[in-house]
């Protein structure tokens, strides 16, 4: 707070725009010069970094709710009813992100999926 108490100088005395004017203080006020930010350059070399950070492909057959009694009589010849219709593509997941749809093929000994539908990968929504 400034201090009102403080004596007039002599050239304050002319008027009350004078004395107005020494209250609010010197006219100048010291203004901030604006600071141009400037991002840091990127990283060389990021691209190929996240290509090397492993991610769980998953290939979705179908889901159903079932309640948890439904669940505590499941035996070994039970048949649970999915939500997909049979010979539709299957839906692609990169850590439980769904990224397409595909189907299901040999590959040598193993299953493998033919890609079908493939959407815009989004790395940020792809984080584990």
């Amino acid at each position: 707070m400034e201090n009102l108490t403080a004596p007039l100088p002599a050239d304050a005395a002319g008027g009350i725009d004078e004395l107005l004017s020494y209250m609010d203080g010197p006219a100048e006020k010291p203004v901030a010069e604006p600071v141009a930010f400037e991002a840091p350059a990127p990283r060389l070399g990021m691209g190929s970094l996240m290509r090397k950070i492993p991610v769980t492909l998953t290939l979705e057959l179908g889901s159903t709710r079932v309640s948890l009694e439904d669940l505590a009589h499941l035996s070994t010849d039970s048949v649970v009813e999915l939500d997909a219709l049979a010979g539709e593509p299957l839906t692609i997941k990169v850590n439980g992100v769904s990224i397409g749809k595909a189907v299901v093929v040999i590959s040598g000994e193993n299953y493998g999926l033919k890609v079908v539908e493939i959407s815009d990968l989004n790395l940020d929504s792809l984080a584990a």
